[in-house]
């Protein structure tokens, strides 16, 4: 079962595939299946071309695997990742020549 921990939608910069991202959905994501567990950091970033436009776009996404064994989902091991996780997002964003603005989110965060 795939559950985002944490999602919010904060300002961005970046461009891919010739068009100007000014959003990013940035999220902790687990996956269990079959007695596993995985946690992964991703981002997407997306047109936001006004305060309605939230429409996320695939072709900028990108995620890193956090953790991956067997197990289940651990409050503790969240909310670590939760402190890492700015820190995993600018490495991404730096290495794809974009940047998430943190201290302009667009929406409230969601916690799954």
């Amino acid at each position: 079962m795939v559950i985002n921990v944490y999602e919010r939608y904060y300002k961005a910069d970046a461009v891919f595939s010739g068009i100007r991202r000014h959003g990013a959905l940035v999220m902790l994501i687990s996956d269990s299946e079959a007695g596993n567990i995985t946690y992964k950091a991703a981002v997407t970033f997306f047109p936001h071309t006004d305060a309605e436009d939230f429409a996320v776009s695939y072709d900028a996404y990108f995620e890193e695997v956090l953790y991956s064994s067997k197990g289940r989902r651990s409050r503790k091991r969240e909310a670590a990742y939760l402190e890492q996780l700015p820190e995993i997002i600018d490495r991404i964003a730096e290495e794809n020549n974009a940047a998430v603005f943190w201290d302009e989110p667009l929406r409230e965060e969601r916690r799954g």
